[in-house]
């Protein structure tokens, strides 16, 4: 038996395979240097420009991958085909041709990074947005996931970063000022920013329109939040008040197991001498939550998310929750708890910081210690003296939760040695992600 055997032929095989490799290694290169140029320089590189639409072209996608002015989501309407591929198309698939692979992703790069400079308009800064979300997707994150939780990556904080820039650089009141200009803007934690630091400049049209971007934004957070807590309504059993004996309180498998001693082989029955019932009753007592936010620097995630959850919370039964703001002055906003929307209106973003102010208006509220909540959000660079404030609540049975302030960006600020005192005290600083601060209070209520 013989076989054919062609050592020629391998060899050529080999080598193409080899030439395709160096082939697709040289377009993949030539692409990262066309996006690194873009990314650090402004002035276009021919060579890099015309040597990449060759490649482009080679590959099958549509030049206007290459246009800086056509946003990834007009790419995609124009060529439906491509949204399949940008979806997941960072989440390191072997299979994908690396070098196509490597065009669509500096079509998303650049368009997320090369920012530019100077004004910016609603039309370009709901553009990066979307192009952001195709980002998102491209990692394997639903739109808008990175960005709506800042404080969780170091990825999410970025992108929160350049959206703030893209808003500082936009000429809002302008763009507030016209209705359909306004209708473009995509509520987000960096443009809520912006409005509540600028809104007593505000009025009329552009107010309204501010207004209704503000509402949007805190009704579609709140709507996140309050699947997290629903459900701390139902408190603990309270043991100590005794069971109703009604039939559907009844236990029976606790009934037949400690009546077994009475049962009879001769008849085969079971005499039962004792009924037990299930503990059916709930604490009674209202659960108090005294919500402290410090509202000076960049505050705004503490403060939207921390008065939207106040509010949820304040919805639930036999829950009574109090919310101060305070900067250099204190101030209650309790009456207006269950609206988060009118709190944020009453707010002032910026200014100094004296937390004592805060303290004397809240430490009247604690009436019942074992029953009471204090949440204190800040960055506690503040009065040290303050600390013995802390160590006061706490020893008297109040459950002390220190929370660390996050700016727009994501990143968390702690005066370090707060951090150190309140570690000590045996209630450490929790980082400024609200889910977090979530199971805290609902671990507090039930």
């Amino acid at each position: 038996m013989t076989t054919d055997h062609n050592p020629t032929g391998d060899a050529t095989a080999h080598g193409d395979a080899t030439a395709h490799g160096a082939a697709e290694a040289n377009r993949r290169q030539v692409l990262l240097w066309r996006m690194l140029a873009r990314v650090f320089g402004a002035d276009e590189q021919p060579a890099l420009e015309s040597a990449s639409v060759a490649i482009v072209e080679d590959l099958g996608l549509p030049a206007q991958l290459l246009d800086p002015s056509v946003s990834v989501d007009n790419l995609v309407q124009r060529f439906p085909e491509l949204g399949p591929e940008f979806r997941g198309l960072m989440t390191g698939d072997d299979d994908r041709d690396r070098a196509r692979t490597a065009a669509l992703a500096a079509k998303l790069l650049l368009n997320l990074f090369a920012t530019g400079t100077g004004d910016v308009t609603a039309t370009r800064l709901a553009a990066w947005q979307q192009d952001a979300g195709w980002f998102e997707q491209a990692l394997g994150c639903e739109a808008g996931e990175l960005r709506a939780q800042p404080g969780q990556s170091e990825l999410g904080g970025m992108l929160a970063g350049l959206e703030g820039d893209l808003v500082r650089r936009m000429r809002l009141r302008e763009v507030l000022a016209d209705p359909a200009l306004a209708r473009q803007l995509t509520p987000s934690m960096s443009l809520i920013e912006q409005l509540l630091r600028d809104k007593s400049n505000l009025s009329g049209v552009a107010l309204a329109n501010a207004k209704a971007l503000i509402r949007r934004f805190v009704d579609e957070v709140a709507q996140v939040l309050r699947t997290q807590v629903q459900q701390t309504s139902v408190g603990p059993v309270d043991r100590s008040v005794p069971p109703k004996r009604v039939f559907r309180n009844l236990d029976l498998d606790r009934t037949i197991w400690k009546n077994l001693t009475n049962w009879n082989a001769e008849d085969e029955r079971l005499y039962v001498d004792k009924l037990f019932y299930r503990h059916t009753a709930r604490r009674t007592t209202p659960a108090r939550l005294i919500v402290v936010v410090d509202q000076s620097g960049s505050m705004v995630d503490s403060m939207v998310n921390c008065t939207i959850l106040a509010s949820i919370f304040a919805g639930l039964p036999k829950v009574d929750v109090h919310l101060i703001a305070y900067d250099t002055r204190a101030l209650d906003l309790t009456p207006w708890v269950s609206d988060p929307f009118e709190v944020l209106l009453r707010t002032k973003l910026g200014g100094g910081t004296n937390g004592t102010v805060a303290m004397t208006l809240a430490r009247p509220k604690i009436v019942d210690p074992r029953n009471t909540a204090m949440v204190w959000i800040s960055d506690f660079y503040d009065n040290r003296e303050l600390q013995r404030d802390f160590e006061s609540v706490h020893r008297s049975g109040t459950r002390f939760i220190p929370v660390g302030s996050v700016t727009s960006s994501g990143h968390q600020s702690v005066d370090p040695w707060f951090r150190q005192k309140l570690k000590d005290l045996g209630t450490p600083v929790i980082s400024g992600n609200i889910n977090k601060l979530v199971f805290e209070l609902k671990s507090f209520l039930t």
